[in-house]
């Protein structure tokens, strides 16, 4: 059977084991697929990488906060008026 490998970067079980260190700095800060026997067992997301991603998503929900007030009416104000 086959699986999508999520990731540019895959190390084995084994060599996660034998040093995480080394396997998580081979994927220069990306997230890494770590397989047992040739699938993915899980994925190893160093904290630059997540929080990039966390700021990603963030953007995505705010970009549909703006698509969905663009059909809302404009209102003019100065900034006397505030």
């Amino acid at each position: 059977m086959t699986h999508p490998i999520l990731t540019e970067v895959a190390a084995s079980i084994s060599e996660f084991k034998a040093n995480p260190m080394k396997v998580v700095s081979s994927g220069n800060g990306m997230p890494i697929a770590v397989l047992n026997q040739n699938e993915p067992a899980f994925y190893c997301v160093p904290a630059a990488a997540y929080e990039a991603m966390m700021e990603l998503l963030d953007d995505v929900e705010l970009l549909e906060l703006v698509k969905a007030r663009m059909s809302e009416p404009a209102i003019r104000v100065t900034l006397d008026d505030l």
